[in-house]
C-alpha cells in the first residue's frame, strides 16, 4: 500500500444517508489513530492485522453512540489469538473528538506471527458492548463468529441481533513512501437498512453459515432489490479510495451512490485514547482480598499493574489499598 500525504479527512467517520433506499452509511479513514494503538505493542504482524481491522469496525460502528456512552468490541477465540477488545468513548462535548484504544492477547508459543489471523481465532463468538453511563444497565450482544473474517462477523451480529441488513468495505495495512518511515493507514465503509416504522420480522429459518441469519432472511423482495443494488455499487469501491488521499470522503459517496441522492452529515474526528488511571486500578483491586494481595506483592514490598490497552505501568504500596495485613501475616 502506497501512501500519499496526510490530508483533513484522517482519523474521521463521515457518516451519509440514501434516501431512496432508506439506507445509511459511514465512511472512517484512520492512519495516526492505528500508528498509536499498535505501537504500544509489539504485535506479530497477523495480530496487528486483526486489531487494525477490529479498530476500524469499532470506528464505524461507535460513530453513532451518544455523548460520554461507551462500546466496546469484543472477539473471543479457542485458537493462538485468544482475545482482541476494543473501546470507542463517544465525546465528552459536541464538537470534541471520539476516542478509541484496542488490545489483542495471543499465545506466541502458537500463534504462527505470519499466518491469516482470523483463522487463528478459532471457534469463539463476536460481541457488542454499549455502557450509558452511571445507572444503566449495559447492553451486550453476542454472536458465533463465521464467515471468514470480523468484518463477516459484525455483518452476522447485525443481521442475527438486531436484525439490520449491514454491509462492511474495508482496507488496512502498513503504507510507506520513499524515504517516509511505514505506517498503518486504514479505510472502510458501512452500510446499513434501517427498518420501517413497524419492527421488521425475520422470516421462518435462516439461511446464513451455521443457521445464522443473513440479509434475505430480513427484507422484503423490494427492499432486498434496493439493498442488492447499493452493494453491487459498493462493490466498485478501490483500496486507495477507501483510504485517500486521492479522493475525499464526500467525493467518494457521490462517486459510488450518486443515483441514490447521497447526503453527508458532520464528520467526527477520532484519536487514540486511553482511560487508565491509578485510581481506576486501585477500584479494580478492591475485588480481591487480603490474601490475593499478599500473593501479589513483589519481594521490595509493592504490587505493580500494567494496562493492557496503552502500556502504562504503575506501581503501589499495599497498605495504600486500605490491606493493612503485613506480608504472611494473610495466610494466617
Amino acid at each position: 500500500m502506497t501512501l500519499g500525504q496526510k490530508i483533513a479527512w484522517d482519523d474521521t467517520v463521515l457518516p451519509f444517508q440514501l434516501d431512496l433506499p432508506d439506507i445509511r452509511g459511514r465512511i472512517a479513514r484512520l492512519d495516526g489513530v492505528l500508528d498509536q494503538v499498535l505501537e504500544q505493542h509489539n504485535y506479530p504482524p497477523a495480530v496487528e492485522a486483526m486489531v487494525a481491522e477490529a479498530a476500524l469496525l469499532t470506528a464505524l460502528i461507535g460513530q453513532t453512540v451518544k455523548l460520554r456512552w461507551k462500546l466496546s468490541l469484543q472477539i473471543r477465540g479457542d485458537g493462538p489469538l485468544r482475545l482482541i477488545a476494543t473501546d470507542y468513548y463517544g465525546p465528552t462535548a459536541d464538537g470534541q473528538p471520539a476516542r478509541i484504544r484496542a488490545y489483542a492477547s495471543y499465545d506466541k508459543d502458537e500463534l504462527d506471527p505470519t499466518g491469516p489471523g482470523f483463522e487463528q481465532i478459532g471457534k469463539g463468538f463476536f460481541a457488542i458492548l454499549i455502557d450509558q453511563g452511571n445507572d444503566m444497565t449495559p447492553y451486550q450482544g453476542i454472536t458465533p463468529l463465521a464467515g471468514g473474517s470480523l468484518s463477516a462477523c459484525a455483518e452476522t451480529y447485525f443481521a442475527q441481533s438486531e436484525q439490520l441488513p449491514t454491509r462492511f468495505s474495508l482496507t488496512y495495512g502498513e503504507s510507506s513512501e520513499p524515504s517516509v518511515a511505514e505506517s498503518w493507514r486504514a479505510g472502510g465503509i458501512m452500510l446499513q437498512h434501517m427498518p420501517k416504522a413497524s419492527p421488521l420480522m425475520a422470516k421462518d429459518g435462516a439461511s446464513g453459515e451455521e443457521g445464522l441469519m443473513n440479509a434475505d432472511d430480513i427484507l422484503d423482495p423490494e427492499e432486498n432489490e434496493n439493498w442488492s443494488r447499493v452493494n453491487i455499487l459498493l462493490d466498485t469501491v478501490e483500496e486507495l479510495e477507501l483510504i485517500g488521499p486521492s479522493i475525499s470522503p464526500t467525493d467518494l459517496i457521490v462517486r459510488l451512490f450518486h443515483e441514490e441522492k447521497p447526503i453527508a452529515y458532520d464528520p467526527q474526528s477520532v484519536k487514540f485514547g486511553c482511560t487508565c488511571s491509578e485510581d481506576k486500578v486501585r477500584q479494580s483491586m478492591s475485588i480481591y482480598s487480603a490474601k490475593d494481595i499478599e500473593h501479589m506483592t513483589l519481594e521490595d514490598g509493592t504490587l505493580t499493574a500494567d494496562c493492557q490497552f496503552c502500556g502504562a505501568h504503575y506501581v503501589m504500596d499495599p497498605k495504600s489499598l486500605g490491606f493493612e495485613a503485613a506480608r504472611g501475616e494473610a495466610d494466617a
